[in-house]
């Protein structure tokens, strides 16, 4: 399963040129039942069977959850909520460009 999520993560990745926009050290590898993005060797972002999420500096996290755009990212349903990590569940009903943001937040935050 995290072979699909490595495929979709280093798929928009290369189609938003993240590589060109990021200038620190950049991999992605699958982890669990999913996949994330290191940058400078710390996670950054992650895509999973609970959906997209970034690290993201707290009022941003705050103001998506607020706002209802995200949820607060848990791994398990009884699980504990990643502090500053903001979750979006259906991260393919947006538009490619729609994230682009979200990398490069995410990026400052390593």
């Amino acid at each position: 399963m995290a072979k699909i999520y490595l495929e979709k993560l280093s798929s928009l990745i290369i189609k938003l040129n993240i590589e060109k926009e990021i200038t620190k050290k950049i991999e992605a590898k699958h982890f669990f039942s999913g996949a994330a993005l290191y940058i400078n060797d710390v996670i950054c972002v992650s895509w999973s069977p609970v959906g997209l999420a970034f690290k993201l500096p707290e009022k941003e996290v705050e103001k998506l959850i607020k706002s209802g755009k995200a949820i607060p990212l848990k791994y398990f349903p009884k699980g504990h909520i990643k502090k500053g990590y903001a979750l979006f569940k259906s991260p393919d009903s947006e538009t490619k460009n729609y994230w682009k943001k979200y990398f490069k937040l995410s990026a400052k935050q390593v």
